[in-house]
């Protein structure tokens, strides 16, 4: 099973000096900055997921890509735009979420076939369109909702359908995509799809969708699926239940969650291997973090104080990993610090259980390794992307013996 890693525009400065907190002087972003699969030695995943909504934007919305960033992209090709090895795939998609809320795609079938042949990727998904609901326990929908559903439904294989055809013989697999409200729709769509002619099927709209709702709509889509077809769970990561999903044909995801997680969950942001995860510690920037600003602003806030506050907790925390300040004293200037600028939460706990476990000591990856306690701080992006990478890791990790296990049974 294969896990893509849709581009999010994240990449880091690898001559980053975390004591000082500055950039190299002569650093040229696109030129030295790294993405996650430089930073490590082993793959963090199979492969890139790009959509076209991403790059080029829609209805006059400028997607994240700068104009100067979205040429080189078609000028070089997703393959060399990333540096990929030879051996990571590439796919795209349309990046319906973009557009979920329209009447229809603002694109047509060849604006997204010319993405993903101008581009280069080995994997294309047609163009489709998102339906929201899913009927569980709770949900009872009108029936204008139902038939708006039934609308996107039909639409997205009627896309399919013209995508399939246009796409022969051109250079990326082409994957049809299935959209439901329930198991019974998400298995007629799969049907659809087969007797197109489509061997991969990308199941859309899962996001949302709890563990057993998925694996309701997979085990009902197996009675029907065709041996050789392969499915791709878009935007999912369960790496808990990975196989029961390889038994239900799941060849491949794609997530940021890994990555997400590092950056924004409230209490577990780094992960291990054996472990539901660790907090992060806050140590905000007083000139850069806008809550911080707000406060100091407002005169709730001494600036002075704030940043006498902010050095010691970055002193103590740098002097214990070297082992020279107790625990103790990182933690009290840790919680001193929180009460000035979150003075509704108490992470004391947090703090004192991942400094007394020291987890990245134990990490193998590249990133624990050279930067050492600097990966637990949540504190700009240098820090916190690399703790999603670290993440990143942690999960293909999990991955892989997730796999071996399921071949050894």
């Amino acid at each position: 099973m294969k896990f893509f890693f849709p581009d999010t525009n994240d990449f880091v400065d690898p001559t980053f000096d975390f004591e000082l907190e500055s950039n190299n002087e002569h650093r040229i972003i696109q030129r030295d900055d790294k993405y996650a699969h430089e930073l490590f030695k082993r793959p963090v995943y199979d492969g890139i997921l790009v959509s076209k909504a991403v790059v080029d934007g829609i209805s006059g919305v400028k997607g994240i890509y700068s104009v100067a960033r979205r040429q080189r992209f078609f000028r070089e090709g997703v393959r060399r735009f990333f540096r990929l090895p030879e051996y990571y795939e590439t796919m795209g998609d349309c990046g319906a979420f973009s557009f979920a809320e329209e009447y229809e795609p603002p694109f047509k079938v060849e604006d997204v076939i010319e993405f993903y042949e101008v581009a280069g990727f080995t994997h294309g998904i047609s163009l489709d369109h998102i339906v929201f609901g899913f009927e569980g326990v709770s949900n009872s929908y009108t029936v204008e909702q139902l038939e708006d559903f039934k609308r996107r439904k039909n639409l997205t294989l009627e896309l399919a359908d013209e995508f399939f055809k246009l796409s022969k013989n051109l250079g990326f697999t082409p994957y049809g995509v299935a959209h439901g409200w329930n198991p019974e729709s998400y298995t007629d769509s799969v049907s659809v799809l087969q007797k197109i002619g489509y061997k991969r099927i990308s199941m859309g709209g899962m996001v949302p969708l709890r563990t057993c709702e998925i694996l309701s709509v997979l085990e009902e889509v197996n009675s029907i699926r065709n041996p050789t077809t392969q499915l791709h769970l878009l935007g999912v990561y369960r790496l808990g239940v990975i196989r029961q999903l390889s038994k239900f044909g799941v060849s491949s995801f794609d997530s940021t969650s890994p990555l997400m997680k590092g950056l924004k969950d409230k209490r577990l942001n780094y992960h291990t291997p054996d472990t539901d995860g660790y907090t992060s510690i806050g140590v905000p920037q007083v000139d850069g973090n806008l809550a911080l600003r707000r406060l100091v602003s407002s005169g709730k806030v001494d600036q002075n104080n704030a940043l006498l506050l902010e050095r010691e907790c970055l002193n103590n925390i740098i002097q214990y990993d070297k082992g020279l300040v107790e625990i103790g004293d990182v933690v009290n200037s840790l919680c001193e610090y929180e009460a000035l600028h979150s003075p509704n939460v108490s992470r004391r706990s947090l703090f004192e259980e991942v400094l007394s476990d020291k987890p990245w000591k134990f990490c193998q990856c590249e990133i624990c390794k050279k930067i050492g306690i600097h990966v637990i701080l949540k504190r700009g992006a240098q820090r916190n992307r690399r703790r999603g990478f670290h993440n990143l890791f942690v999960a293909y990790k999990k991955l892989q013996y997730e796999l071996m296990v399921s071949n050894e049974r």
